[in-house]
């Protein structure tokens, strides 16, 4: 049906509409719990995915160059020196 892999859809290259701003508003507005709440075929899966790749430790930093989330380099910076200790590339 689609692609629903953040990692395989930024190295090989596919369309991709850029999600990523939604980091920041969940590291900035810290609660016990999110609820994402789309309508059936709207992304939630992919969504899921490129947040386990932003927050997952090993994880390639470089997957989120060039994306809305990159401009946020202190706060990239600053989340991944405490939790992840991967730089931002």
């Amino acid at each position: 049906m689609g692609m629903e892999n953040f990692e395989r859809i930024r190295n090989e290259d596919f369309y991709y509409i850029d999600k990523t701003g939604l980091i920041k508003n969940l590291l900035e507005n810290k609660s016990y719990v999110t609820l994402f709440t789309r309508p059936r075929r709207f992304g939630k899966t992919l969504m899921m995915s490129m947040l386990k790749y932003f927050f997952e430790i090993g994880s390639d930093s470089t997957l989120f160059d060039g994306l809305e989330i990159a401009k946020e380099r202190r706060l990239c910076e600053e989340y991944w020196e405490s939790f992840r200790l991967y730089p931002l590339v």
